[in-house]
């Protein structure tokens, strides 16, 4: 991490401009959530939660002032982990501790979230029956090594295939959504010698943009990405607020929140 952000510093915004980040926040998990359409999931977004403190709220059966950081930790650990398809040994690298305690916090976790545990499993039904996945957006993904004799091959691919939804959604789908939207409104504002959209990371847009710029679009393209999943898709399910954290600096490895 160390090393990432000093060669971040080498990105330097050329004068009278900044870097501009706009960081969409636990997007996967987000994604998770409509996907699965589990209520205490979507439930801790819809009131603006932080969601490993909400989800180790409802695992370890504590109240909110009582989540230490520990608990936080491991929610943390299985929020991420479930998006990749984590197994129970997986999980104890992660966390720590003996085998039988990781399977009786992913047990705990899943009798909690019910829901996401039938999706998972409804994804991965789906997956070896059509040998693809789709995303909310209906974009396949093809699994043919799901139907493998070889047990650890067909086990890789159903771990992708309970990742390909959740991430497809998110990292792929909704940021390059929200890529045309946010180009057709620096267009629509003439913006477009002042905001220039230089780069996607997972995530992450990063623009260049004039210093006397920002305080104008700042939060008009975040609004933007924000709102960037079409109605239609969702096809009556409840959602989840998207939220995009804004940073800027004069290059990429110092920036800052940006203060409305």
């Amino acid at each position: 991490d160390i090393l990432g952000k000093e060669i971040r510093k080498s990105f330097v915004a050329s004068k009278g401009n900044y870097l501009v980040s706009y960081d969409y926040s636990q997007v996967e998990i987000r994604v998770a959530a409509i996907l699965s359409q589990d209520e205490k999931l979507l439930e801790i977004f819809q009131k603006g939660e932080d969601v490993h403190a909400g989800v180790a709220m409802h695992v370890f059966g504590v109240g909110k002032d009582e989540v230490t950081k520990d608990m936080r930790r491991r929610a943390k650990v299985i929020n991420f982990g479930i998006i990749y398809g984590m197994g129970v040994l997986s999980l104890k690298k992660s966390l720590g501790g003996t085998k039988k305690e990781a399977e009786e916090f992913m047990a705990n976790y899943f009798n909690q979230f019910p829901a996401v545990k039938t999706y998972l499993e409804e994804v991965k039904e789906f997956a070896r029956e059509k040998g693809y996945t789709e995303t909310l957006f209906g974009r396949k993904r093809f699994f043919p090594s799901i139907k493998s004799k070889v047990p650890f091959i067909r086990a890789m691919a159903e771990r992708m295939a309970i990742n390909a939804p959740i991430q497809g959604t998110a990292t792929a789908d909704i940021v390059k959504i929200a890529m045309r939207a946010v180009d057709e409104k620096i267009k629509e504002k003439g913006w477009e010698k002042d905001v220039v959209m230089i780069m996607q990371v997972h995530d992450e847009l990063v623009f260049e943009v004039k210093k006397t710029v920002l305080p104008e679009m700042a939060l008009v393209i975040r609004d933007v990405m924000e709102r960037s999943i079409p109605e239609k898709f969702l096809k009556g399910r409840a959602s989840t607020p998207l939220v995009v954290d804004i940073l800027y600096g004069e290059d990429w490895g110092s920036l800052r929140p940006y203060e409305e």
